[in-house]
């Protein structure tokens, strides 16, 4: 019984693994439509957030059949009400990432923010990415130097998003009202993406050490 738990909790792990390689590759193509003004990538990272969904549901469900049959204690517990967490902030990254494609679809053949903010947004939607890279290997590796970085990179993001806000609300913005809106809702977009992924480390490091990290506002 003991070996068909332990297998059970390496799938949950695998799971959890497979959904943040989609949100991944999401938020990817997401950014890259974004920036370029790409109708087929944004359609197809659109797509992506069906799949992230329904695997989400399908862990949450073994989770919740692990800790009926089993009644895991101790850290055998955490694991699995961590699991329970982070695929509900995988989920939601995978929402974040439709919501920046969805953009670019709205306003195609047009791009979405004014050229004096798109250096910011590539800027920002490789950093994004990047997070989303790390955040898989982290999964996998439980390196806990990678959750450092994903710290220290979301704060290149929150800063970026600053610098977006004190763009459209300076007095030489030029943008028109859809322009505003269109460049606070894509900030926020990346910004809460990346929060979400320090949330999710903050759980893979407090699984690895049993110290709670308290320095994020994610």
């Amino acid at each position: 019984m003991r070996e068909v738990f332990q297998q059970e909790l390496a799938e949950v792990q695998d799971r959890l693994i497979e959904i943040s390689r989609l949100v991944a590759i999401s938020i990817d193509k997401a950014t890259r439509a974004f920036n370029e003004s790409d109708v087929s990538l944004a359609d197809e990272a659109i797509s992506e957030d069906e799949k992230i969904d329904e695997l989400t549901i399908e862990l949450d469900e073994l989770a919740i059949t692990i800790l009926a049959r089993q009644q895991p204690v101790a850290r055998d517990l955490r694991i699995v009400v961590s699991a329970l967490r982070i695929s509900a902030s995988l989920e939601r990254m995978g929402d974040l990432s439709t919501h920046i494609a969805q953009l670019a679809r709205y306003r195609f053949p047009d791009k979405v923010v004014p050229k004096s903010l798109r250096g910011t947004f590539a800027e920002m939607g490789a950093l994004v990415t990047a997070i989303a890279k790390m955040l898989t290997e982290l999964l996998t590796n439980e390196d806990m130097l990678l959750a450092e970085t994903i710290r220290n990179e979301d704060d290149k993001v929150d800063a970026l998003h600053l610098s977006v806000f004190d763009a459209v609300l300076g007095e030489t913005w030029k943008g028109q009202a859809a322009d505003t809106v269109d460049s606070t809702l894509a900030s926020r977009y990346h910004e809460r993406f990346a929060d979400h992924a320090v949330s999710i480390a903050k759980k893979v490091q407090y699984l690895g050490t049993g110290a709670w990290q308290q320095n994020t506002n994610a």
